[in-house]
């Protein structure tokens, strides 16, 4: 069975998987589902939760497109313009509602490149994940962290590590003097098949890492989703929000590569959150729990040897 044929069906599984524990960890509100075409050839199943118990805003989505390149990617890839592709990936971001639950974004990817033949002339997987806390817990991040190392580690030992800071480098703000987003957590792209790691090799790759979010991500919400909080700790979650929009808006890649593709706007804006906030030269008290959370938007060493 090819890898497209192995994969696809593995994304829709995932989504039924993570939707179906999502709604019942928030208790109250369950998935909206839009099925959309794209009228160059495939499509999706976007499904958002929102209003929820421990969920404010979230979506979990799916696509499986194909066709003509557009001539954007055939410029970026340094390809004809006729060339053909199919890219597939699930996607997700969960905003919730406590200050005290991280939000939390994930996706996994597979992209096929077609030479004039129908043949595949180029191949690679991408994904990550990364964790947004408003309130920091060291043993939350560890425990994040430690499931995505967990995942790499049966592949080599060097590929937590390496994705890890690629991660750190990944979700920084840089118009905010490199602040990051959040505490990170895995981020790799252009995984392309090599003698020493086949097609099948990084298949399974991505699947342990797919496998690894529920795992990584409940045990944290479970946790905090009951923690008294106050409307000052929702405004610090709104304010450090807002810089979650600017990285969305500014530097994220799969948003500017959507948006410049004429990619579906719902589906592409759906990472954003349904309430936050700027202020104009804000800083939090100094020794304070929200001045803590900026000491800990560096990089270091989550999980220890």
């Amino acid at each position: 069975m090819s890898i497209k044929d192995q994969f696809i069906p593995y994304i829709h599984g995932l989504q039924n998987e993570i939707c179906t524990a999502l709604e019942q960890i928030d208790g109250k509100a369950k998935f909206r589902e839009d099925k959309w075409q794209r009228d160059g050839g495939g499509g999706g199943i976007t499904r958002v939760i929102a209003g929820g118990g421990v969920f404010q805003k979230g979506g979990v989505n799916t696509s499986v497109v194909h066709g003509q390149l557009p001539p954007v990617m055939a410029q970026q890839f340094k390809v004809a313009d006729d060339s053909s592709f199919l890219a597939a990936g699930i996607s997700l971001v969960l905003h919730p509602e406590n200050p005290y639950v991280p939000t939390v974004h994930a996706n996994f990817r597979y992209f096929e490149l077609y030479g004039a033949d129908g043949q595949i002339a180029d191949s690679w997987f991408g994904g990550g994940a990364d964790l947004t806390p408003y309130y920091v817990f060291e043993e939350d991040g560890a425990h994040f962290h430690g499931a995505f190392k967990a995942a790499c580690d049966p592949f080599g030992t060097e590929l937590y590590p390496q994705y890890k800071q690629q991660c750190d480098e990944y979700f920084v703000n840089k118009h905010r003097n490199n602040e990051a987003r959040g505490i990170g957590g895995i981020f790799y792209d252009y995984l392309r098949p090599r003698p020493e790691r086949t097609a099948e090799q990084l298949l399974q790759f991505q699947f342990s890492n797919g496998n690894a979010f529920l795992p990584s991500y409940l045990p944290i919400v479970e946790k905090r989703k009951d923690t008294p909080y106050t409307d000052a700790q929702v405004h610090w979650q709104e304010y450090r929000r807002g810089r979650y929009v600017e990285f969305n808006l500014i530097h994220d890649r799969g948003t500017l590569f959507g948006l410049k593709t004429n990619g579906r706007i719902e589906s592409i804006l759906m990472s954003l959150p349904a309430k936050a906030r700027w202020e104009y030269d804000y800083h939090p008290a100094p020794g304070s729990p929200e001045a803590a959370l900026l000491e800990y938007l560096k990089p270091r060493d989550w999980v220890k040897a």
